[in-house]
């Protein structure tokens, strides 16, 4: 283990992000020179908590299956590049979940359980920066080809983790993406101030080394497309679905038809571009409005960033659920993920956060756009809400946001043509292999599972590629983290 001693000599320390008035003006990350930089003063120490538990719930808390007390002990020895070997053994991609994941890994952390946890997500993201910059990733080229040609749909973190699984087994990787660029969320749902997309531009480019094939601005089976599911299924030995869950969720009360009301995935893909220097028509901006924004998550906090860089004048988060405690609910004992009170660094920068209340109406102007919305107080009560009378009010809005979440993968197109079944929920159906009602086609990601994390993404991007790898050669030496069943762990 790393220091025997270390989890009672040091308290978890976290690196300090860069004042608000200096970040608001700009759309680089939130910490000085990049978060792994700005925590190697503080990291190994940090790393030298970790109690090598003789059970490591941590495992447990990650569906990848992080090998985390190992590479603990190897920071801590600064043997960055053994600790970047342990690291990606089990994770394709440490510098997007290092920034972006939740870390359940750190709700389950056994140390946890009486006092604050290891900085399991920090340790990680210092572990890829570091090992960048020593130049310590490289590409990992297949030794042999195995003639099998393979088309992954969609270029999330769950498409990118079974192509590059794929490309590195010798088969034929061809990744399709229908936006100009590859990434799919990571690039253009999540703000640049949260993962600046040169980290995803530098994996892709090694991705492309390894020999995967990337095509972009192609819809599969849309109208019109250069390509059709049938032509798909002719063309390769396998498919994989990883086009993500996307069909958002909406809001159907009075004035819903207004103009200044849209979803967040209109939103914050045309931000993203303009960040990163494109021109963007018509961009929906939030300069100088009232927003408001419906959901509580971290998309909602992604659109508060945003707007805040944008120069509203002013920002509301609306969350229909009650204010989370900051303490770990009774109902949510450790190693489970607790929903407590948690504060982004968007939240740090503006904006007030308003819980239990629930949107009645949108009220417009003579033009027909929105300027103001009406909501009313709501109580928990008998595994309903109900409003509370005569809370009802008004608050300006000149720009509505939409967060909340999505409903599972978009049906036309791709889905309905290829004729995959679906579940109960509206997702992709598959096997305990990942293999859908159609042969040869698997799911892997959100369209499958439903709305998830990034790592939970990663994790069945890997598994789907060891359950490819099996069908078109008989078996595999591929790991296979989770099965399609896998859940987080609660009580």
């Amino acid at each position: 283990m790393a220091d025997p001693k270390g989890f009672l000599k040091a308290g978890r320390q976290v690196a300090d992000r860069r004042p608000v008035e200096e970040r608001v003006k700009d759309w680089q990350e939130v910490y000085p020179g990049g978060i792994g930089r700005a925590l190697l003063p503080i990291i190994t120490t940090q790393a030298s908590r970790c109690m090598d538990c003789g059970i490591p719930f941590c495992h447990q808390g990650c569906p990848l299956g992080n090998l985390i007390p190992e590479w603990n002990d190897l920071v801590y020895r600064e043997d960055w590049e053994g600790a970047i070997e342990r690291l990606h053994a089990t994770n394709n991609f440490p510098e997007f979940t290092g920034r972006l994941c939740p870390a359940p890994c750190e709700t389950a952390c056994v140390l946890g359980i009486n006092q604050d946890p290891v900085t399991i997500k920090n340790v990680e993201v210092s572990i890829i920066d570091k090992a960048w910059e020593s130049g310590f990733v490289r590409p990992q080229p297949p030794e042999w080809l195995s003639g099998k040609t393979v088309a992954v749909i969609g270029s999330g973190p769950a498409g990118l983790a079974a192509a590059q699984q794929l490309t590195r087994a010798g088969h034929t990787v061809a990744v399709y993406e229908r936006e100009d660029k590859p990434g799919g969320l990571l690039r253009y749902g999540i703000p640049e101030f949260k993962m600046e997309k040169a980290h995803l531009d530098r994996r892709l480019a090694q991705m492309k080394r390894e020999g995967t094939v990337f095509r972009t601005g192609v819809e599969v089976g849309a109208p019109g497309s250069a390509l059709s599911a049938e032509a798909l299924r002719d063309r390769y030995d396998a498919v994989v679905l990883a086009t993500g869950a996307c069909e958002p969720r909406d809001l159907p009360v009075p004035g819903r038809e207004l103009a200044g009301i849209h979803q967040a995935m209109e939103f914050l893909p045309q931000a993203n571009r303009a960040a990163v220097g494109e021109s963007v028509e018509g961009q929906i901006m939030a300069t100088g409005k009232h927003v408001v924004i419906i959901g509580g998550g971290d998309t909602g906090a992604d659109c508060l960033g945003t707007s805040t860089r944008h120069g509203a004048a002013s920002i509301t988060q609306l969350e229909i659920m009650p204010e989370p405690t900051t303490a770990r609910p009774t109902g949510q004992p450790w190693p489970t993920y607790p929903m407590i009170f948690r504060v982004s660094s968007a939240h740090e920068e503006a904006g007030e956060r308003v819980y239990s209340v629930s949107t009645k109406e949108f009220l417009g102007d003579e033009q027909g756009h929105v300027r103001a919305l009406r909501l009313v107080d709501v109580v928990f009560e008998n595994g309903s809400l109900t409003e509370v009378p005569g809370t009802e009010r008004e608050i300006p809005a000149d720009l509505v946001l939409f967060a909340m979440g999505f409903a599972g993968p978009e049906k036309p197109g791709l889905v309905t043509d290829l004729g995959v079944e679906l579940d109960a929920r509206g997702n992709v159906a598959r096997d305990d292999e990942y293999q859908t009602s159609v042969p040869g086609v698997f799911s892997a990601g959100d369209c499958g599972r439903g709305q998830s994390l990034i790592v939970w993404a990663i994790a069945e991007g890997r598994a789907a590629a060891a359950a490819v790898d099996a069908y078109l050669m008989g078996s595999t030496a591929l790991p296979r983290p989770i099965p399609p069943t896998a859940r987080p762990l609660t009580v």
